[in-house]
């Protein structure tokens, strides 16, 4: 698998697997909760694609904007990876 296609595979992954969570997280009661580890795992994964220089730290940030955008009731994925930490 060749460079490009790792990246755009990373992306589509990331996404859906951060879209996943949202919706999941805001079906249920104290969804936050309930999924964090979830969440965590997320946020390691990106960290993890970082380092593996599969996105840059401005890619993830934008995916995970995205997908805030998209459920904005899911207050998790507004905060980001904070990849800054």
């Amino acid at each position: 698998m060749d460079e490009t296609l790792r990246h755009d595979r990373t992306v589509r992954l990331l996404a859906a697997r951060l879209d996943t969570l949202a919706v999941a997280s805001m079906r249920v009661p104290g969804g936050e909760r309930m999924y964090r580890h979830h969440i965590l795992a997320a946020v390691a994964a990106t960290r993890h694609a970082i380092d593996l220089d599969l996105l840059s730290p401005a890619e993830a940030d934008s995916i995970w904007a995205e997908v805030a955008k998209r459920h904005p009731d899911a207050g998790w994925c507004r905060s980001g990876p904070r990849l800054a930490a």
